[in-house]
């Protein structure tokens, strides 16, 4: 027996030491942790269940047969505890084969997303690889068709959380891709589906990982990330803090944490965020740090379309979505690259039963060829498709603008808002009073078009049109907001929609 228990512990060590002592220093070198180190970090403290801890692989050829075969290949696999909650992880190592997928590494990831599915509950991926193995062949490739046909699966089943923790290349990209939420670390993290040498090779273009496909890259200008951070450290600490917003999987319902903050707080400065002149800028996340319980606010894709912001936050201690035009940028406009960040976040806050929260300073679309040729109806409609799909409870709150068809997009009454307040200060109008004069009464002049923009401004552009017409519920005082969101999301609890049957939607990509 005494024989046996030494052989397991010996295995064991040999796993837990992954590619060996140099390999570790030169991940902690570089400034990453190791896959095992990660995990500690991101689980509770003594939750890890490990799985597949000596399983190994079974390539023979290109000398494969004669290296040395670590345990774990390449991976480690099992589920824990984030804050009592039960989530599965899986986090490749570098140090091994450069946590290239074998066969096998394929196989303990697909484990391991079966069991989450299975248990209804999130799953987080550590990604630190170079791709599929190559020596391995299609057998590799066979390894990454199984793992995304599981992501694929699991979409609005269970969240699927990306963490980019060091170069991730080829077949090993899609799967992140295809998961909820994908996060970087800014110097040491990169994304591509085919590296510099190849590109150089192919395009004759000469350019670094770090331009190719690094955080900045990711997160600012293709959107294929939703935030970056600093290190290993924080990324996998903010990670945490996300999972507390989000619900086990789309039946459970959204988390409820004690919280310390009343629900009919009433906050005076509200009542002057919004400046006299109609054309002077103000900053949005002030109004939803206001409103949230404890100012706590999870921005996703802060660094993408900063025209719009989304993220989560929590009222009465139950997480909500916000969604919000940013009057800082470009006005506040909509246009594609804003339309798709807001339109996926709201179908993934839908699918997980998460409530919306909408607020609506928005002075239009984006104008021009740029825009035009870049697909901008297409993208606009995605917003309002996602928002007119929404089965979850919605509440808007118009603060100043709300002009044309961005009106009607921005969870407008007309597709299906549950609750609509406006701001004494909200302007609701097919566009700006200037503008409408200029094309209704062509040819005046100016004292009369001054006359003619007052006459337009009082009858079109006060909230009380809107609210005559029952398109907006109620005018409320800008200090009352949170009151209002709070009562609005209690009422909204028990909200229920039946949608006629159809084996999927058709959105408009």
């Amino acid at each position: 027996m005494k024989d046996i228990l030494d052989q397991l512990e010996a295995r064991r060590e040999g796993a837990r030491q992954g590619g060996g002592e140099r390999r570790v220093e030169a991940q902690h070198k570089r400034g990453k942790l190791t896959a095992r180190e990660r995990i500690e970090l991101l689980l509770d403290k003594d939750s890890f269940e490990e799985f597949d801890m000596f399983v190994q692989h079974r390539c023979v050829d290109f000398g494969m047969d004669k290296a040395e075969k670590i345990p774990g290949d390449g991976v480690v696999t099992g589920w824990g505890t984030v804050n009592g909650r039960t989530v599965f992880v899986f986090s490749k190592d570098f140090t091994v084969f450069g946590g290239s997928l074998s066969e096998t590494h394929a196989q303990k990831i697909v484990k391991i997303q079966d069991m989450a599915l299975k248990m209804r509950a999130p799953i987080v991926g550590l990604f630190d690889a170079g791709g599929a193995r190559i020596q391995e062949g299609v057998a590799a490739l066979g390894g990454y068709g199984e793992v995304f046909r599981r992501n694929v699966a699991a979409s609005g089943v269970i969240p699927q959380i990306s963490v980019i923790m060091g170069p991730c290349a080829g077949g090993d990209v899609y799967s992140p891709a295809m998961t909820d939420f994908i996060f970087m670390v800014r110097d040491t993290s990169y994304m591509f589906v085919t590296g510099p040498d190849v590109v150089k090779t192919v395009t004759n273009e000469t350019v670094t990982s770090e331009e190719l496909g690094g955080a900045k890259v990711h997160t600012s200008k293709s959107s294929v990330a939703d935030g970056a951070f600093e290190n290993d450290v924080e990324a996998l600490l903010q990670i945490r803090r996300l999972l507390d917003f989000l619900p086990a999987n789309n039946t459970a319902g959204v988390p409820e944490w004690p919280s310390f903050d009343v629900p009919d707080r009433v906050d005076m400065s509200l009542d002057t965020l919004v400046p006299d002149n109609p054309n002077k800028p103000y900053d949005i996340k002030e109004l939803i740090l206001k409103v949230l319980d404890e100012g706590d606010f999870f921005e996703i894709q802060g660094a993408y379309a900063g025209n719009i912001v989304t993220g989560f936050g929590r009222i009465e201690g139950r997480t909500v979505g916000v969604v919000a035009n940013q009057p800082m940028v470009l006005a506040g406009v909509l246009d594609a690259d804003a339309s798709r960040k807001a339109a996926r976040f709201v179908r993934y806050c839908d699918a997980f039963e998460i409530p919306i929260v909408t607020f609506v300073d928005v002075p239009g679309f984006l104008p021009g060829t740029a825009q035009e040729y870049g697909g901008l109806i297409k993208h606009g409609a995605k917003l309002l498709y996602a928002y007119t799909e929404c089965t979850v409870p919605l509440v808007t709150v118009i603060t100043r603008k709300a002009f044309g068809g961005a009106y009607d997009v921005m969870a407008s009454k007309h597709i299906g808002a549950d609750v609509n307040y406006a701001w004494p200060t909200a302007q609701i109008a097919v566009m700006g009073a200037k503008g409408a004069v200029e094309i209704i009464f062509r040819g005046g002049d100016a004292e009369t078009i001054a006359r003619q923009t007052k006459e337009y401004e009082d009858r079109f552009m006060s909230p009380f049109v809107a609210a005559e017409r029952g398109y907006v519920d109620e005018v409320i005082m800008p200090h009352s907001t949170r009151r209002r969101i709070a009562r609005a999301l209690a009422m909204l609890r028990t909200k229920s929609v039946e949608r006629p049957w159809r084996k999927h939607d058709n959105i408009p990509l």
